[in-house]
């Protein structure tokens, strides 16, 4: 429930549409919903402005299918993050309305239309290898309602790639730098720009690279102002705090 469908609540028991005892039920529901192996946060759409995400890796396909169920009751737009094909199918059993990003293990269900935001993030990536986890920010950042350029294998080794796109880079309101390897991107970038960056690791790279962990210290050590870092492989996190910048 979002602050419109709210607000259309306590208009309608205000005016009689809806009885004081109904509205109760609907409230009694609105912070989470206990189904034993899951507490659904119903409320989270009003704290935070976008419905809670399901984490499908670790979860059932069973359990996946009565989460969505649970969260299409409410009219809510659906995510469903690290989900393999054998998930999207379990979905499509509750709804015909989903869509799978394979590249991203992304399935959305949408419900609603969201405004879509007329400024850009910009995700780019320092090689081919990394676009798993850049489309992973990119299908967030789209599915939250944000306009977003791709800008991929631009990475240090060969930097008139990326000095090529600089006008593109430019006009971004918002940038999500995906980056393995040393993670030296996110700093070109940074040095580049006069935006934020959100710079994502990945866990690309040879074995001295310790799964990703050299290019997050590369990141946390940036001499670039303005760069803000995720996690390893967290491409969810940061579409999703681009959106949230994109939108302030």
């Amino acid at each position: 429930m979002d602050n419109e469908a709210l607000r259309k609540l306590l208009e309608d028991v205000k005016n009689g549409g809806v009885s004081v005892d109904n509205a109760l039920t609907e409230l009694k529901l609105l912070p989470f919903e206990d189904l034993g192996f899951a507490k659904i946060d119903h409320h989270r759409n009003l704290r935070n402005g976008y419905p809670e995400v399901i984490y499908c890796q670790g979860k059932t396909v069973e359990q996946i299918k009565i989460i969505v169920s649970r969260l299409m009751e409410r009219d809510n737009n659906i995510m469903a993050t690290r989900a393999g094909r054998e998930v999207f199918e379990g979905i499509l059993e509750v709804t015909s309305d989903a869509v799978y990003h394979e590249a991203a293990r992304i399935v959305v269900v949408k419900k609603r239309e969201l405004q879509t935001s007329e400024k850009v993030i910009a995700i780019v990536t320092a090689g081919t290898s990394d676009i798993p986890v850049a489309e992973e920010a990119a299908i967030t950042a789209e599915t939250m309602g944000n306009k977003v350029d791709r800008i991929y294998d631009v990475g240090v080794a060969g930097i008139h790639r990326l000095l090529a796109q600089t006008e593109t880079l430019m006009q971004a309101n918002v940038l999500v730098v995906v980056a393995g390897m040393e993670g030296a991107l996110a700093s070109v970038v940074g040095g580049l720009v006069d935006k934020p960056v959100i710079a994502c690791p990945t866990s690309v790279g040879y074995g001295a690279n310790f799964g990703g962990l050299s290019a997050l210290l590369t990141m946390l050590n940036s001499c670039a102002s303005g760069i803000g870092v995720v996690n390893i492989d967290n491409g969810f996190g940061a579409g999703y705090l681009a959106s949230m910048i994109n939108k302030l």
